[in-house]
C-alpha cells in the first residue's frame, strides 16, 4: 500500500526535478492529506515504516529514506546517500544534526562558526572540519563510523556553499 502520492508542485534543482509528497494515509503523527518535502521518485522515500519527507527538505538522486527516519528542515539527501533506522536529518541555512551514527549512536552537529568556519561538535570533540576529520581516521580508522562521518562532512559542505545550488521554478 502507498502511503504517500507524487503532487504537481515541483521544483527544479541543479536540472533534477522534484515534486512535493503528499501522504495518503496517516502514521506516526503525519496526517492523511498533509504536504512533505520533495523527491525526485518514488525510490527515493519508502512506503513502508514511518520515514517521512518534511517540509521544505530534498532528497534525489539515487538517495534513499527508509525505516523510521526523518528528513526535515533545509535537508538535502542525494547521491547514493541512505538514511534509514531512526535517523533524524535536520538542516537549518548554517546547521546540520545528524544521528544517531557512530560508535556512540549519538548525534553530530556541524554549524558555521563566528569566524564564518564550520565546527564540530560530537561527543566530547568540538573543532574544526579538518580537526574533526583527523580524530575520526585516528579513531576509526576507514570502518563503517568513519565512513558515515565522512559522508557527513560531504553533505554539509555542500549545504553551508548555498550559492553552488540553481533552484528554479514553483509550479
Amino acid at each position: 500500500m502507498k502511503k504517500y502520492e507524487l503532487t504537481k508542485e515541483t521544483r527544479i534543482i541543479n536540472g533534477r526535478t522534484l515534486h512535493r509528497i503528499k501522504a495518503l494515509v496517516s502514521f506516526s503523527g503525519v496526517d492523511e492529506g498533509e504536504l512533505g518535502g520533495f523527491v525526485e521518485k518514488e525510490e527515493n522515500l519508502s512506503h513502508e515504516g514511518y520515514a517521512w519527507v518534511y517540509g521544505d527538505a530534498r532528497v534525489y538522486g539515487d538517495a534513499r529514506v527508509y525505516g523510521n527516519a526523518w528528513v526535515y528542515g533545509d535537508a538535502r539527501v542525494y547521491g547514493d546517500a541512505r538514511v534509514y533506522g531512526d535517523a533524524r536529518v535536520y538542516m537549518a541555512t548554517h546547521l546540520l544534526v545528524i544521528g544517531p551514527c557512530g560508535s556512540r549512536d549519538g548525534f553530530t552537529t556541524f554549524f558555521k562558526n563566528k569566524d564564518g568556519e564550520i565546527s564540530v561538535r560530537c561527543g566530547c570533540f568540538l573543532g574544526t572540519i579538518d580537526e574533526f576529520l583527523a580524530k575520526v581516521s585516528e579513531t576509526h580508522g576507514d570502518n563503517k563510523h568513519a565512513q558515515v562521518y565522512k559522508a557527513a562532512v560531504e553533505l554539509v559542505k555542500v549545504h553551508i556553499d548555498l550559492a553552488e545550488e540553481e533552484e528554479t521554478g514553483h509550479d
